[in-house]
């Protein structure tokens, strides 16, 4: 299968580029990295790149936290607009077969129950609270501590920041673009993706890479809040397979298929800077207390459903992914 791979040079991209070369497919690498023309934003191009294609595989994005509105006009160009030109160039090329790289960020905060009102969705957290070090939502009814769980893809969307509204928005174009022209489309929700090729030094790099990249300086990791925000980290091969097994399966057709893309095993941000220090060997992390608005507490995912339909497991564990990525080399941009 010929296989175009948007921004296929960067970190996830390179990943799958290499994961689809050995299963014996032929990966077609679009990124600006390579070439400044090979934006999704140019018809032309992008319809020049299409011809001979059997896939898209969409990695191409603007990433970040996206907690402001300055930069809101870039993330929807980018994430939105050029999803929108690269949905149009495949329906003319009659490509139709598409995954995508989607976020849990979608969710917004996780799955809470709370004791006496079982499942509840706070709002978003209050800056005085944060300030206070209250870092934990409550029951919205009564008020009380909640119990995190894992989100099913099924839970409905709250974005809550630019970067979440624009992944989201990648999704409802991909399921119009599938209706109209009775293509398949999946898209990977992914969590905290780590590992070899990880960018560093960035605004738009996630906890791992500012973590491993202050390490290599010989500095501590600085942890926010007190450290206990629960996240799933997954390797970047994993999820490179995750990609190239939904591009080889048999996908509804007229439709859009979304899977969380998750390790399975939530661990704290407190405890993915422990192992990683531990195996840089130091220094130790330092929990600031610091915070972030935009942020959320606690968003971990059930990935059931994609070991259920494409066979699809994780084999990167966390201790093993954390010693490779605390050597591991990252890219400067």
């Amino acid at each position: 299968m010929r296989v175009l791979v948007t921004g296929g040079a960067g970190f996830i991209g390179s990943h799958v580029v290499d994961v689809l070369r050995a299963r014996g497919h032929e990966p077609v690498v679009y990124d600006v990295r390579q070439d400044p023309a090979a934006d999704v934003r140019r018809p032309v191009e992008v319809a020049r790149a299409l011809v001979g294609v059997d896939a898209v595989c969409h990695q191409a994005a603007m990433v970040g936290l996206g907690d402001g509105v300055a930069d809101a006009a870039d993330y929807v160009s980018r994430n939105d607009l050029g999803t929108a030109v690269l949905l149009a160039a495949m329906a003319e090329a009659g490509v139709d077969r598409l995954v995508l790289a989607g976020s849990m960020v979608v969710y917004g905060e996780g799955r809470y129950a709370c004791p006496d009102h079982g499942v509840v969705r706070p709002g978003p957290r209050a800056a005085g609270d944060l300030a206070a070090g209250r870092f934990e939502p409550l029951c919205p009814v009564c008020g009380r501590d909640l119990v995190p769980g894992l989100v099913g893809e099924d839970t409905p969307a709250d974005p809550r920041n630019v970067y979440a509204a624009t992944k989201l928005a990648q999704e409802h174009l991909s399921a119009a673009w599938a209706r109209v022209t009775g293509g398949s489309a999946v898209s990977l929700r992914y969590h905290n993706v780590y590992g070899p090729r990880m960018p560093r030094d960035t605004p738009y790099a996630g906890v791992a890479s500012f973590f491993r990249s202050a390490l290599a300086r010989g500095e501590a990791p600085q942890v926010f809040e007190d450290g206990g925000q629960r996240r799933d980290f997954v390797h970047v091969r994993d999820v490179a397979a995750a990609n190239a097994v939904a591009l080889e399966a048999s996908a509804a057709p007229g439709a859009l298929t979304v899977y969380n893309t998750g390790s399975g095993e939530p661990h704290t941000v407190g405890e993915m800077a422990a192992a990683l220090a531990a195996a840089h060997g130091g220094p130790e992390p330092e929990v600031t207390g610091e915070f972030r608005l935009g942020d959320v507490r606690h968003i971990t995912a059930d990935s059931a459903r994609l070991r259920a339909d494409l066979g699809w497991k994780p084999e990167v564990g966390f201790e093993t992914g954390m010693r490779e990525f605390a050597r591991a080399g990252m890219r400067g941009d």
